[in-house]
């Protein structure tokens, strides 16, 4: 990931501006639903006018922790709602989605979507930060480290 960040600073990137595409990838790679982090990676790039490539490859980077965040935010969601615990697992979320209909699958895990999408929704302005500053804060000092930005002595 490193020769990637160096070729884009160098080619005038500022570290700024990419910290803020790792941040929006973060907050869009972690959204709760399969089949949907791509797309909205896409669609904030262009909207944010960030660089679509390193956007994707967080969102691919994510993809392990993507899984996991899911039933964290089911059971945040669960918590915040105030909602009885009911049983729920990603594999049985996965083994459903193949085998009922479309309808079937939304009936059965409708409030799961629920509890996890207001969990996201409210942890979003955090992730963003969480990841916003410590990569600002490394790509400037990645930055420092390029012969072109060295302070002649």
């Amino acid at each position: 990931m490193r020769d990637p960040l160096i070729a884009l600073l160098t080619h005038g990137a500022s570290p700024e501006k990419l910290a803020t595409g790792i941040a929006w990838s973060v907050v869009c790679s972690l959204f709760p639903f399969f089949g949907f982090t791509t797309g909205l990676n896409a669609g904030v790039a262009l909207w944010r006018k960030l660089n679509q490539p390193l956007m994707q490859a967080v969102n691919y980077a994510l993809s392990p922790l993507h899984l996991v965040m899911i039933l964290v935010y089911v059971r945040a969601g669960e918590w915040i709602w105030r909602a009885q615990g009911e049983p729920f697992s990603v594999i049985e979320m996965l083994r459903s989605f193949k085998e009922l209909t479309l309808g079937a699958f939304l009936h059965k895990f409708a409030w799961a979507g629920v509890h996890a999408l207001t969990a996201w929704s409210l942890s979003a302005p955090l992730l963003f930060a969480l990841a916003y500053y410590p990569a600002r804060a490394g790509l400037r000092r990645l930055r420092h480290l390029l012969p072109a930005h060295r302070p002649s002595p």
